[in-house]
């Protein structure tokens, strides 16, 4: 209501249908835009209604993002638009437009909101009226705006804003921005950074730190951000919508002068007579810096690979999920009001904070006895928290090769409540599925009639092994219930778990016992699939007289992005998505002139040619390497990196 922009996205709120809590979830793109002061005949204002158009603060009902609607307080937003005219500097200059419109209706002018400020940007006072805009009359078509923003007077033609304008943020959240102080902008130096350029460092403040710094929680600060609840929800994941989307903004502009292309390839161009290095090769799309990124999934999955051909098919497989119970949460909304769903970035940290301490516990073998490696993966459910998938190697490799063993480690029954009441508590409160099927037929798991995880299992009295390799688990009928739904609910709804793990980080914590089955290679899949979801399409593009076929993958990648709250703080954060020990070396070899090479379309064919044809490639100075060091001649060159490592900048192999 209060907003001074359109925020244009798809809202995924399916998911709110009453049985948790809302989350603000969205598909695809997000931008926003802003139209003219006043609309025109017959039509509804596009932005600011209250603030330019509705003089007489008329309020009626309004459908919200989260699909409610509900009666507007008439009180309140006279109340709020009296403070934001008093104090907002941004409605005091529409404010000042509409004045100017009303004495010369007939007049041509526009608003030109000013993207860069004279004063330093650090310095969060109140911005000066003169800094923040300018009230252009006349002929101001000549005008070169760059990234400001010109808002004529009655216009069809809506603008977009871009993400590093200064006055992004408070178009669009008045209410948490009540002074319209300035958001980010581009080129905000580092505290005690002088100069603009340092060689392999950035000098400047990215649209990322800037938001981590925004939402740090201060004791001095009342901070109005922080208690918005769900409007916090929603400025999350605008604010990592509009990092990730300054990110391929960036991506794609360097397309244009980036190009790959084999030596060899590169050498025919020559002799073909091409001059021009725009002429020749493909571009290089998303890469694998990239989280969730063709190259990014494919090279996680390679280095997954590698770990398990060196140490063999993982031992264990675990779940941990974050517990909205958790006594750190509970503190908080006690002291607050404010349920933890609406603070994303409260429950990320203290779930970061167990992840940490579990790992420190898994690398110490606390639980299962020494590691010889592991890896993680973070996803977050729909209802808004964050779980990950743990694959574990066990450092006695024939450790779970009989089934008593696997008992000792994995349980999946009900522990008796005389001799073991705590953990008794936790496993009914945190490990019981459902209950579903004949029981609760509305239950999510239910698909066609039967739960998708084919609960109720079994009674079965010892551990084995179906013929497709999966886990039976041992469960006994010993009579030992507890009562849930309005039932008794038995062994048959355990989740496999370990009794140690579920009694110190008292959340959902799944343990699996993995074998060599073809669940190795869906456990792999599942674990790195990465936290996006990713489509790439080969468009036609002409140049001229030629045809070339370009994979885009920026194009696609918005159709498929899902961004939840909790994923956008976990990101703003800059916390691990995934994670593996030991550190995996990634080998490149290639046939005689079959390197690849990168290049601008600027260069000169020829130049590249000659530059690249006798620069060592890691497969070449490895070949090199070899000559120098009589110690590594009999180690292959997967093994290399075990007793050498491989220097980028001299281009050759060390010893260790």
């Amino acid at each position: 209501m209060f907003a001074f922009t359109s925020f244009g996205c798809k809202v995924h709120d399916s998911i709110n249908d009453g049985r948790g809590p809302p989350q603000f979830i969205i598909n695809g793109q997000v931008y926003h835009r802003i139209g003219s002061l006043l609309p025109g005949i017959g039509e509804n204002p596009r932005f600011a209604q209250l603030y330019i158009y509705d003089t007489q603060h008329e309020v009626v009902n309004r459908q919200g993002i989260f699909g409610q609607t509900t009666e507007i307080d008439k009180e309140l937003i006279v109340g709020l638009m009296q403070m934001i005219d008093e104090h907002n500097v941004i409605a005091q200059l529409f404010r000042r437009a509409r004045e100017f419109y009303e004495d010369h209706p007939s007049q041509e002018f526009c608003l030109r909101l000013f993207s860069q400020r004279v004063h330093d940007p650090r310095i969060y006072n109140y911005p000066s009226c003169d800094e923040v805009a300018a009230l252009i009359v006349g002929d101001f078509e000549s005008s070169d705006c760059g990234r400001d923003i010109i808002v004529q007077s009655t216009s069809g033609q809506l603008q977009r804003i871009y993400e590093t304008h200064a006055l992004y943020l408070p178009l669009q959240y008045p209410l948490l921005f009540p002074y319209g102080e300035d958001g980010y902008q581009l080129n905000i130096p580092y505290r005690g950074v002088q100069v603009t350029y340092v060689r392999g460092r950035r000098t400047r403040m990215s649209l990322r730190e800037f938001v981590n710094f925004r939402l740090q929680m201060r004791e001095d600060e009342g901070s109005i951000i922080h208690k918005a609840r769900r409007l916090f929800q929603q400025f999350v994941v605008d604010c990592f919508a509009s990092i990730e989307s300054q990110r391929l903004f960036e991506i794609r502009k360097k397309q244009s002068t980036i190009r790959g292309e084999f030596l060899n390839g590169i050498e025919e161009a020559m002799q073909r007579g091409d001059v021009e290095a725009s002429s020749i090769g493909t571009r290089v799309i998303l890469p694998s810096s990239f989280t969730g990124g063709k190259c990014y999934m494919f090279n996680n999955c390679q280095d997954a690979m590698a770990i398990c051909k060196h140490y063999g098919y993982p031992d264990l497989f675990l779940t941990i999920t974050c517990n909205p119970n958790w006594p750190e949460f509970q503190r908080y909304t006690r002291r607050e009001g404010i349920p933890i769903a609406d603070r994303p970035d409260i429950s990320c940290r203290v779930f970061h904070a167990k992840l940490k301490c579990l790992l420190t516990d898994l690398k110490g073998g606390t639980f299962f006895g020494p590691l010889n490696a592991g890896m993680y993966t973070i996803e977050f459910q729909k209802r808004g928290l964050p779980h990950a998938h743990f694959l574990l190697w066990l450092e006695r490799r024939n450790i779970l090769q009989n089934v008593e063993l696997v008992d000792e480690l994995i349980c999946a029954e009900l522990p008796n409540p005389a001799r073991f009441p705590n953990l008794y508590r936790m496993v009914t409160k945190y490990m019981i599925h459902g209950p579903c099927g004949r029981i609760r037929p509305s239950s999510p798991c239910m698909k066609d009639g039967k739960c998708s995880k084919f609960y109720p299992k079994q009674f079965v009295n010892e551990t084995s092994f179906d013929d497709d390799g999966y886990p039976v688990y041992k469960r006994r009928d010993m009579g030992i219930t507890v009562k849930l739904c309005g039932t008794d609910i038995d062994n048959r709804f355990v989740v496999p778990y370990n009794p140690l793990l579920l009694m110190k980080y008292q959340a959902h914590i799944n343990l699996e016992f993995c074998n060599k089955s073809n669940v190795i290679k869906y456990l792999f899949k599942y674990v790195n699939k990465g936290p996006d979801r990713l489509t790439a399409t080969v468009d036609q593009s002409t140049s001229g007289c030629q045809e070339s076929q370009i994979l885009d993958e920026i194009k696609q990648y918005y159709d498929c992005r899902y961004l939840s709250p909790s994923e956008s703080m976990w990101r703003i954060f800059a916390f691990d998505i995934h994670h593996r020990w030991p550190a995996v070396q990634r080998l490149t070899f290639h046939l005689p002139s079959q390197q690849y090479v990168v290049f601008d379309d600027s260069d000169i064919v020829s130049s590249v040619f000659v530059q690249n044809r006798d620069l060592m490639t890691m497969f070449t100075a490895w070949m090199l390497a070899n000559r120098r060091y009589a110690e590594g001649r009999c180690l292959t060159y997967v093994e290399y990196p075990s007793k050498f490592v491989y220097d980028i900048e001299s281009r050759e192999w060390m010893p260790r």
